[in-house]
């Protein structure tokens, strides 16, 4: 079958002659492809600009003013492009810092755990808590030293103002460690933990009596059931005795009182020292604190010689107790860098959370029996920790006297 042109239908068109110099609409092609590509992503501005582009090459005829328009929405469409990837580069940095914060709480849970666990073991057969601190002291120090050595800490530049600042600060740690070993010595995992829920009543108290701050009535009434709790889970508590619960509140009244000493004495050039390695100088200094009490009133009770005497398992004692130490300077570090990441308030909630974990991992381990009113009690001081949190984040600036 033939075809149009050859039966005379259509005429040939002539060949026309291939210009040297090419005209200004066939140099801005590329404008126009351009134009077409950018139609993929914003439709609506793709067809305005790809119109503009094919105007310029003279398939379209298009007047001054579309050619601007098509210019106008090309260049929007670049900008929008360009936004986007930022917005995807945002939130994957964004994805990365929250779950490198999950790893964080994860690290801080788990540690605290290890800790509780392996410092009860070896204080049940080894009951000499000055002794065992400062051990937990002396291997804080040897993480200190080797991450300042090494270069993963920048070593302070600290002077001996500021130590005489510190001071205070590392007599109150000290002290506060010191009395949580001598409760989890005398009582339960579970029963120390849930005393020391107890820290936020100290914290109020102590802060109006030596910082003038008052606290609000809300926060008032979040304290009654922290200590209706506490005081209910203490008559049902199996392993209470006085030793014990004498000791976790000593520790809540230092630990608390750091806090205080940390806004009332601390100078302004210790600014300059962030929380990690502030509290790695506290370290240092609780173990030349300690290690001269430990020695004057318990003695040295951790040589092989004693131990072996008291018929103990040597490898067993110093690897349950290196562990233990291991994670108690370990679960401190963490919970720093945690603070620096997020605020006050959600750390004292992750705080929280931590001694639900701890209390729960505790019983099932060591099988400690807990009544129904014990648990209650347990619970009911928990909620108001938790309350107490929440209401500080709806006050944080406490009114001063």
């Amino acid at each position: 079958m033939q075809s149009a042109a050859a039966i005379g239908l259509l005429r040939p068109c002539a060949a026309r002659p291939i210009l040297k110099n090419p005209s200004p609409s066939c140099a801005r092609l590329p404008a126009a492809r351009a134009a077409l590509r950018l139609s993929a992503a914003a439709p609506r501005a793709g067809l305005v600009a790809a119109a503009a582009g094919l105007g310029r090459i003279g398939l379209v005829p298009a007047s001054p003013e579309q050619e601007k328009r098509g210019d106008l929405v090309v260049a929007a469409a670049a900008a929008a492009s360009g936004k986007a990837e930022e917005a995807g580069e945002e939130g994957g940095t964004a994805l990365a810092k929250t779950l490198q914060l999950g790893v964080f709480f994860g690290l801080w849970y788990l540690f605290n755990i290890y800790f509780n666990i392996y410092n009860k073991q070896v204080l049940k057969v080894f009951p000499y808590p000055i002794n065992i601190t400062t051990v937990q002291f002396a291997v804080g120090t040897g993480i200190s030293l080797f991450l300042w050595l090494t270069g993963i800490l920048k070593k302070p530049k600290i002077s001996g103002a500021q130590l005489l600042a510190i001071l205070p600060l590392a007599i109150v740690h000290t002290m506060g460690n010191l009395f949580t070993n001598m409760s989890l010595g005398k009582v339960a995992v579970s029963f120390t933990h849930t005393i020391k829920a107890m820290e936020p009543f100290f914290s109020v108290l102590l802060s109006a009596m030596f910082l003038g701050e008052l606290p609000t009535p809300w926060v008032v009434l979040s304290l009654l059931p922290i200590v209706g709790g506490v005081a209910l889970a203490s008559i049902s508590e199996a392993s209470f005795n006085w030793a014990g619960f004498l000791a976790a509140m000593a520790s809540n009244v230092t630990f608390q009182s750091r806090n205080v000493l940390s806004k009332k004495l601390m100078l302004k050039k210790e600014a300059s020292l962030d929380n990690i390695t502030l509290f790695s100088i506290i370290t240092v200094m609780s173990f030349f604190l300690l290690a001269p009490v430990a020695l004057l009133t318990e003695g040295v009770k951790v040589t092989p010689a004693f131990l072996q005497s008291s018929g103990l398992n040597l490898q067993q004692v110093y690897t349950r107790s290196l562990i233990a130490a291991f994670c108690f300077h370990a679960y401190q570090q963490v919970s720093y860098m945690i603070l620096a990441r997020v605020s006050p308030v959600t750390h004292s909630v992750g705080n929280c959370v931590k001694r639900v974990v701890v209390i729960v991992t505790s019983v099932l381990f060591f099988k400690t029996p807990v009544s129904p009113i014990n648990s209650i009690g347990t619970a009911i001081a928990l909620a108001g920790v938790f309350l107490y949190s929440q209401l500080k984040r709806l006050q944080p600036k406490p009114k001063a006297a």
